[in-house]
């Protein structure tokens, strides 16, 4: 998932964001899952088991930082977009951030076959906030419209469903047929969907925003995400304020199922991107949290807030990395030797030390801590160790990319970043270690996150800023993205070498043989073709009052608000 300002950590075998998303929660094997139909609610919310009082007003303020650029499930793909669908949707299953497993949600329950291929859920009596059932048709609906081919706007995780049978095959116009693809309604209480491979993370993957269902008031209606009065949601709470540029606000959805697990009344969400502004509003009481996933506290601040409020900062190690990347289709940077002199003059243990101040860890592959692999953590058996930073020797491979280019100097080149005091930093710091090594003179462009996030797609960019967050706790979640024309892949980078890799791993359950192929894939994209410079593995940073209970973070470090409460104070 992409990420506009800093996030995310780790768990053992599978998750699906950011929201977030995880394991195998009815088993591999033929199986029906019961479930725990209770709803993923925290102890003592009501505050009675430990003696707490809640607050009379259940009001959450936390910062966005930026708006989402669509509430769209189908078209989303930024970790606010997350936090906030999170809060107005919901999936077949959810993770529950504590055992870090998929449980289930508007499914109640499910069996899977014996070949782990075809996955029957039985849906529960939920209902829409207008009233109206959510039937297993809602479903087909929406996962119909992620592969559409015709679609105005293309999908951009589109890829995420091609676990289903002939969902890849539809996507390309290489059959017509919907009714092909591996998903039907049975009856409006009963899904079956039917896998083209087995898939051990394909439970977590549901919680994940681009499977939501939508309601049937979407079809004819290409605006309907972008205004309050025309989204019809499932989930918690529903959208009742928005101030474009400005703020959100959501409140209690009386018609959501698991209801009587909710104790917040709203959430408002403002939009402020000054991390100065936000930690001000936090210490002035206008916020209950400040921080990661979706704000950001000033990075000269954060040594001096983790002495002045230890009972309120938190920082974790989550599985998300900072990175910049290339557009590879354009000259010079279509140029790899190039490409690898500007990753090899980056200083990250001094980057963090003296800018970031987060506690980062200096990245040099795609694939964080935290991951799940074959025996314990990917990265544990993988090293990532596919360059070094070696100033001479990126002077050698620059000589010889100019020679190859034709050129004597590297023209002044433009990096680009969506608008953040932290994100600007980090350029300014690491375009100058750039022109002391190199030589090399770098424009800085900043960019409304909106539009910095349809410059990257359209690749209307030299070098450009990102973040990825683990949708799901497996490598693929990392590596998929990069394959041709992968709606996420903002290069332009095409290799078949790379896509078979991904897809044989795909097509196995096997973990040693996958996390073979994931290391395969890692060392293409970043020691073969640098289509990408690693710069750091996050952190989160955040500032919580000690009177907010109940905000979970999963492995990728998303939050989620569902089940958070507020105490007497």
């Amino acid at each position: 998932m992409k990420k506009s300002k800093s996030l995310l950590l780790l768990f053992a075998l599978v998750l699906v964001i950011g929201t977030v998303l995880a394991g195998c929660g009815g088993g591999n094997n033929a199986a029906t899952n019961t479930g725990n139909t209770a709803g993923n609610t925290p102890a003592a919310t009501d505050g009675s088991a430990s003696g707490e009082k809640l607050a009379a007003d259940q009001t959450l303020k936390i910062n966005l930082s930026a708006e989402p650029p669509t509430f769209d499930p189908a078209l989303a793909q930024d970790s606010q977009a997350n936090t906030v669908l999170k809060t107005m949707y919901e999936g077949l299953t959810r993770m529950n951030d504590e055992t870090g497993q998929a449980e289930p949600a508007i499914a109640e329950k499910w069996d899977i076959s014996a070949d782990g291929l075809v996955y029957t859920f039985h849906l529960r009596d939920a209902k829409w906030s207008n009233g109206d059932p959510v039937v297993a048709g809602d479903f087909v609906r929406a996962w119909k419209r992620v592969l559409d081919p015709a679609a105005a706007e293309a999908a951009p995780y589109a890829y995420q469903l091609y676990y289903l049978k002939n969902a890849q095959d539809y996507y390309d116009k290489k059959i017509t047929d919907f009714n092909q693809v591996g998903v039907k309604a049975v009856d409006d209480k009963t899904l079956e969907v039917t896998l083209k491979a087995p898939t051990p993370y394909f439970l977590g993957l549901l919680s994940f925003y681009t499977y939501y269902p939508v309601h049937k008031s979407v079809e004819g209606n290409a605006k309907w995400a972008t205004s309050k009065d025309t989204m019809v949601v499932d989930g918690p709470f529903t959208l009742t304020e928005w101030t474009t540029g400005q703020s959100l606000q959501v409140s209690k959805n009386d018609n959501y199922w698991d209801k009587d697990s909710i104790k917040l009344s709203k959430i408002d969400f403002s939009l402020v991107n000054s991390s100065a502004t936000e930690l001000q509003a936090y210490e002035s009481g206008q916020l209950d949290y400040a921080g990661n996933p979706n704000g950001e506290i000033p990075t000269e601040q954060l040594p001096i807030v983790q002495q002045k409020y230890p009972d309120e900062f938190v920082r974790k190690g989550i599985a998300s990395v900072y990175y910049y990347e290339f557009n590879v289709t354009e000259k010079p940077f279509s140029n790899v030797k190039i490409r690898k002199a500007l990753a090899m003059t980056i200083d990250r243990q001094t980057l963090i030390d003296k800018v970031t101040l987060g506690g980062q860890l200096p990245a040099f592959g795609f694939v964080p801590p935290g991951i799940a692999g074959a025996n314990g953590e990917y990265r544990t058996a993988i090293k990532d160790s596919y360059f070094t930073e070696d100033d001479a020797q990126a002077k050698t491979l620059l000589e010889q990319g100019l020679k190859e280019e034709g050129l004597t100097k590297l023209p002044a080149f433009t990096l680009s970043y969506n608008t953040s005091e932290g994100h600007k930093k980090i350029a300014l710091a690491i375009a100058d270690m750039w022109k002391n090594a190199l030589g090399i003179d770098v424009k800085l462009e900043n960019q409304e996150w909106a539009v910095f996030i349809e410059n990257r797609q359209h690749q209307n960019f030299q070098v450009a800023r990102a973040g990825w967050t683990a949708d799901y706790n497996d490598p693929m979640t990392f590596l998929d993205m990069w394959v041709t024309k992968g709606g996420n892949n903002d290069t332009g980078y095409a290799n078949p070498a790379y896509d078979k890799l991904i897809a044989d791993a795909k097509a196995t359950d096997d973990m040693a043989v996958r996390q073979e192929k994931f290391a395969a894939a890692e060392k293409m994209i970043i020691q073969d073709d640098m289509i990408l410079i690693p710069i750091y593995y996050y952190t989160n940073n955040t500032l919580m009052k000690t009177y907010l209970k109940g905000i979970t973070h999963d492995f990728s470090g998303a939050v989620d608000l569902t089940h958070a409460y507020l105490l007497e104070h």
